[in-house]
């Protein structure tokens, strides 16, 4: 099979490259190229005034991943159940696509697990685009972010028009949290273009984005978004990612293809960065913008345009002393750490951290993040999910909680993962041994990318690693999908999240596709494995105390969960924390440390229960 050379304006380079080649340069439906073959010839597309490549800053020397030994344990059966349509979803993605090739029409849509009338069921909600803001038809039947609420059978109502929801705007991601402490769950939602802060009223959702000042620039891409306490003043500050610097005008007057003829979507790469922004709680249903001040506003030094170009955000204390760090996936460009100073101010240490880049000291096309303790000794593992040809990152904290390792390969992450474009990603016990999983949704960009890159498609499965744990190390599985059921239909996959729908004890999942339906997948392993899920009640501006660290311990073992719904992509997971505890009927000890540094201890729990703590009044 051949292919004409490939034009764009004035190119015409001519390079032979071979499938993994392609798979780089590809990325992000790439720079244009065409399959190796007999004389087979490729002119790229040529760069437009991007921005130079951020400068890599050197870090110090990290130890090599020890290398673990093969284990060969017997691979449990999760199977996942698909039961979108009979419990009541409906939903269907909408993008707008009408054949422009518009970049955001291939990011998808976040999705939130929420009690949102706070009757101790997780409702769910999904966040759509539709139409573009400037299209003809944009005022007639444009598709809207949907609402639906839980029975706590896993039956869901779709509530968003009596609740206030039924937005129109080019949604992207979506933030929960309680930031005026009233006792409910707000919602932030992210866009192309302002984005929205609805307060929720006793269930009833008012749009207060004027007053609160948290739409951010009319002209900007916002992607994930996350409430935390940056200042430790007690209430919920927010971030906001921006992405790139992106204009329908800009994609059009860039010939991207990739058979010649036909228009393409373009690479990042092609866009200037965008800068994150932080808002600060005042504390009276106002945030101020304190993005600069701060220390997150982060510019290249070769040319004092803004670095980031940020798909994925989640907050984890590193050294336990100034309160919640920030880790940023970037797409393209390093990723960064924002070290918290503990007075509302951070200093950025991805490169020094070994956080910045891959294994190989490579920019990944980074999207989904999520931090946890997987392997239960108090090390933090960092997951990101990347480009296709381009593995699972996977950065296990060092003796210093300021040092990590890219140990994706020697975890038994990095090959399964490198064919795979991956959006959502998160930890968690798929089966209730104890040991976090990580799960990861893929989907491509181009529905034509079989036909130019035979190792790729656009529907890709999801995958489960399985955490085998053993000996003090841990080290993943991937399970085949024969043992996963509904959870590997291909798709378009983009958000994820996880959340106890129905009330038995262990997580299932939603994942959302570009352009159709989500995925709600009822988690029916059968393993007779017991859990303690654990929901936390604070008092003053943080009720739902996120950031707190909730411990279990059984026998010589302690778990550590976060109280953090924001992780994968896009995306938020309940609040409740789930521990799987295996065949043991009890905990021995429950231990929580609250925001601020506070601890409450509880001996002796039963297992197979939702344990509420409150804070005590001291």
């Amino acid at each position: 099979m051949s292919h004409d050379p490939l034009r764009s304006g004035a190119a015409d380079e001519l390079a032979h490259v071979d499938d993994r080649i392609i798979g780089t340069a590809f990325k992000w439906s790439m720079l244009v190229f065409a399959l190796i073959g007999a004389g087979v010839v490729v002119a790229l597309v040529a760069r437009s005034g991007g921005d130079p490549e951020p400068v890599v800053i050197e870090r110090p020397p990290v130890a090599p991943p020890d290398r673990l030994t093969p284990s060969t344990p017997e691979l449990p059966s999760i199977p996942f159940t698909d039961i979108t349509t009979g419990s009541g979803i409906q939903f269907v993605h909408e993008t707008g696509a009408t054949g422009e090739k518009l970049l955001p029409e291939t990011m998808g849509g976040g999705v939130a697990f929420l009690d949102y009338d706070d009757d101790g069921d997780q409702d769910l909600l999904l966040v759509n685009a539709g139409v573009w803001p400037d299209a003809d038809d944009a005022t007639a039947d444009a598709a809207t972010t949907a609402l639906y609420r839980n029975d706590g059978r896993g039956q869901f109502e779709d509530v968003t028009a009596a609740a206030g929801l039924d937005a129109r705007c080019y949604g992207m991601g979506v933030a929960v949290g309680d930031y005026d402490a009233d006792g409910d769950e707000d919602v932030y939602l992210t866009t192309f273009g302002p984005n929205r802060l609805y307060r929720n009223d006793g269930g009833v959702f008012r749009d207060v984005t004027t007053r609160a000042a948290v739409g951010g620039d009319p002209g900007s891409w916002s992607t994930s978004a996350g409430f935390f306490d940056a200042d430790n003043d007690g209430d919920l500050d927010l971030f906001v990612a921006n992405y790139v610097q992106w204009t329908r005008a800009l994609n059009n007057q860039l010939a991207f293809t990739l058979n010649g003829t036909d228009r393409a979507y373009g690479p990042p790469k092609q866009y200037a960065g965008a800068h994150c922004v932080l808002y600060r709680n005042e504390g009276d249903g106002t945030f101020t913008d304190t993005s600069e001040a701060s220390g997150i506003r982060v510019t290249n030094p070769a040319t004092g345009s803004p670095m980031a170009k940020t798909l994925g955000v989640t907050f984890v204390d590193l050294d336990g002393v100034n309160g919640l760090d920030v880790i940023v996936a970037n797409d393209t460009v390093q990723n960064f750490v924002f070290r918290n100073r503990g007075d509302g101010t951070f200093e950025e240490i991805g490169a020094a951290s070994g956080i910045a880049f891959d294994g190989m000291g490579s920019a990944t096309g980074a999207m989904g993040i999520d931090a946890e303790d997987f392997g239960n000794n108090g090390r933090i593992g960092i997951g990101i999910g990347n480009f296709a040809n381009e593995s699972t990152s996977f950065y296990v904290q060092q003796d210093d909680a300021w040092q990590f390792a890219d140990m994706a390969g020697a975890q038994g992450i990095g090959s399964p993962s490198r064919l795979r474009l991956s959006f959502g990603l998160f930890m968690f016990d798929a089966d209730l041994d104890g040991r976090l999983d990580v799960l990861q949704a893929n989907g491509h960009l181009e529905e034509e990318i079989n036909a130019i890159q035979p190792s790729q498609h656009y529907r890709q499965a999801a995958q489960i690693f399985w955490n085998a744990g053993g000996d003090g190390r841990v080290r993943f599985e991937t399970l085949p999908e024969a043992l996963l059921g509904d959870l590997t239909r291909p798709i378009a996959g983009r958000g994820a999240a996880y959340a106890d729908i129905d009330g038995d004890g262990d997580l299932d999942v939603v994942l959302t596709q570009v352009g159709g339906a989500p995925l709600l997948l009822r988690n029916d392993q059968t393993r007779g494995h017991h859990w303690l899920r654990v929901r936390l009640r604070d008092r003053g501006g943080n009720p739902d105390a996120i950031g707190a660290v909730v411990e279990a311990t059984v026998g010589s073992v302690t778990q550590r969960r976060r109280v953090m719904p924001t992780r994968s992509y896009l995306s938020q997971v309940e609040l409740p924390v789930t521990f799987g505890i295996g065949h043991a009927t009890r905990v021995d000890h429950v231990r929580v440390r609250w925001p601020d540094g506070g601890v409450t201890a509880i001996d002796a729990v039963e297992a197979d229960r939702l344990l509420e703590i409150e804070r005590p009044e001291e």
